[in-house]
């Protein structure tokens, strides 16, 4: 089986990278190719290493609470780019307020995102994730499932 590819990194406006870099240093001793992208990301140019990289996914963070603007339309520019395989997860301070995290994580389910981790969330938690999403994907392709 290849090593899997993850594109990670801090989408929009957002400068908080901490979390994300002890990710990204927790995926590549897990045995995964991280390809970080850092701070400041647009949307685009995660697609776009994704593309360059063939990676299998995509780990978007956000804390400064704007997540919900900055990740609108993220699917869709993937399945654009010919990524409508690519996993897709997000997590972090993802909206601005006291809105409960069940509906948080509702939200961006409904906007295409495979997962959505609250602040705080484990390393271990999202490697289980990955594990299983990366399982049941090999037993049934996205672009077969209904």
């Amino acid at each position: 089986m290849k090593q899997r590819t993850l594109v990670t990194g801090v989408i929009g406006a957002d400068t908080h990278i901490v979390g994300n870099r002890i990710l990204s240093l927790a995926l590549e001793k897990a045995g995964y190719k991280v390809v970080a992208l850092g701070a400041l990301t647009p949307a685009q140019d995660f697609v776009k290493a994704a593309i360059e990289t063939d990676a299998d996914g995509i780990m978007v963070s956000s804390l400064y609470g704007q997540g919900e603007i900055d990740c609108r339309g993220f699917r869709d520019l993937c399945i654009e780019a010919g990524l409508e395989d690519v996993l897709i997860y997000v997590g972090g301070n993802l909206v601005v307020g006291k809105t409960p995290w069940a509906e948080v994580e509702r939200k961006f389910l409904d906007m295409g995102f495979d997962r959505a981790f609250p602040p705080g969330t484990r390393v271990e938690a999202v490697l289980e994730a990955l594990a299983q999403d990366f399982g049941a994907r090999a037993e049934t392709p996205r672009s077969r499932q209904a």
